[in-house]
């Protein structure tokens, strides 16, 4: 079970007072993929405003990810279209899972939102299964409710 507690108040400090999106986004992928050894990738997709039933690739620290993510595909489709994290232990068993990295086996993906409105997800990636459960689900919706401004 991970510690989030010293990364939600690094978070919490570093957003105090910053108002632009994009430098919030990319602050919480760089503090939370430093954080911790096995998050492979880490970083956000956007709700494209041209395009509001896609995602499309935020700020992310990791490899190569997939540039654009229909509402309904994949894990952050699902998350996206549900409003609702996903915690995958294995996302080869997803159903409707897309390979951006080969690397990726397990993965955790939480709306965000500004007030009710959804502005994209976190997606956490890990290159081993299992490796995210329910604590790490809150942990990353308490961080994913800092960005909203």
């Amino acid at each position: 079970m991970r510690d989030y507690t010293d990364v939600e108040m690094q978070i919490a400090g570093v957003l105090d007072g910053e108002p632009n999106r994009t430098a919030r986004l990319a602050t919480v992928a760089c503090l939370l993929s430093q954080a911790f050894d096995d998050f492979y990738w880490t970083g956000f997709y956007l709700v494209d405003p041209d395009k509001p039933t896609e995602l499309v690739v935020g700020p992310y620290q990791g490899t190569l990810g997939c540039l654009r993510i229909p509402f309904g595909r994949g894990v952050c489709g699902i998350a996206a279209m549900d409003r609702e994290t996903q915690v995958v232990e294995d996302v080869h068993a997803f159903p409707g899972h897309i390979a951006c990295d080969a690397a990726s086996q397990s993965e955790v993906v939480v709306p965000v939102f500004d007030e009710e409105t959804l502005i994209g997800v976190l997606d956490v990636d890990s290159a081993q299964k299992g490796s995210f459960d329910q604590s790490d689900a809150d942990a990353l919706e308490r961080i994913a409710a800092m960005i909203a401004i």
